[in-house]
């Protein structure tokens, strides 16, 4: 997912240098939206990891 938004993130850029602000614009904002899920994605298990734990063996 990291390599989405930065594929998002290079397409703004370059349309930003060519002058397309309006594809510019959204660009940046799917590029966003995909880094705050992926953050969010990353987040969850090492959460879950930090409150439960890893039991030991029985």
């Amino acid at each position: 997912m990291f390599g989405w938004a930065l594929t998002f993130l290079i397409i703004a850029l370059i349309a930003a240098a060519l002058g397309f602000g309006g594809i510019a614009g959204a660009a940046v904002s799917i590029a966003k939206l995909i880094f705050v899920v992926a953050l969010l994605l990353l987040a969850l298990p090492i959460l879950a990891n930090i409150f439960v734990g890893r039991r030991p063996p029985v």
